[in-house]
């Protein structure tokens, strides 16, 4: 009788071991395909001369819904300087999405909302500045593996306040 509740002791026990072995095997081999459909990239600018500066880093990253349309955030910082004149320094964030119409044509949405932060030399007379800047952007794009050219539009541009010179920009987009 001993060794009957021995094995069933030992019975229950390796029931036990293989059913957590087994559901631990299990969470391993199906990992989330979150992961696999993002794709990450963004932009990095650098202007300078005759005393002008100007670096701009702007990550961002999507998430590829299927091969047609793709949705993700962005974060922009730019910091600028004119000797003599003035320094800004811009801060702010995107939301973007990607459609493809067919795999070498890309249109884009785009909504950015800009931090502006313009300190002028005292000697000059004008007042600093500080506001917020929107933007959004319609565009397209001919695209081609990870990588699209194109232009893009300014809805929202305003030419007092947009930290850019024209409402149309080109826009050379890579996401990994």
């Amino acid at each position: 009788m001993r060794s009957f509740y021995k094995r069933l002791v030992l019975s229950c026990i390796f029931c036990v071991v293989l059913s957590n072995f087994t559901t631990y095997a299990q969470e391993v081999e199906a990992p989330s395909n979150f992961w696999r459909n993002v794709r990450f990239g963004g932009g990095i600018g650098l202007s300078f001369g005759n005393g002008f500066f100007s670096g701009t880093l702007a990550p961002s990253a999507i998430y590829q819904f299927d091969q047609r349309f793709a949705l993700g955030v962005g974060l922009n910082g730019t910091y600028n300087s004119q000797k003599d004149t003035y320094t800004s320094t811009i801060l702010g964030g995107s939301v973007i999405s990607l459609y493809n119409v067919i795999p070498e044509i890309q249109l884009s949405a785009e909504f950015e909302e800009l931090n502006v932060n313009r300190s002028y030399d005292a000697s000059l007379g004008f007042e600093d500045e500080n506001y917020w800047y929107p933007a959004l952007f319609v565009g397209a794009g001919f695209r081609t593996n990870n990588v699209t050219i194109g232009v893009r539009y300014d809805l929202l541009y305003d030419e007092e306040q947009s930290i850019y010179a024209n409402a149309w920009m080109p826009f050379f987009r890579v996401f990994f």
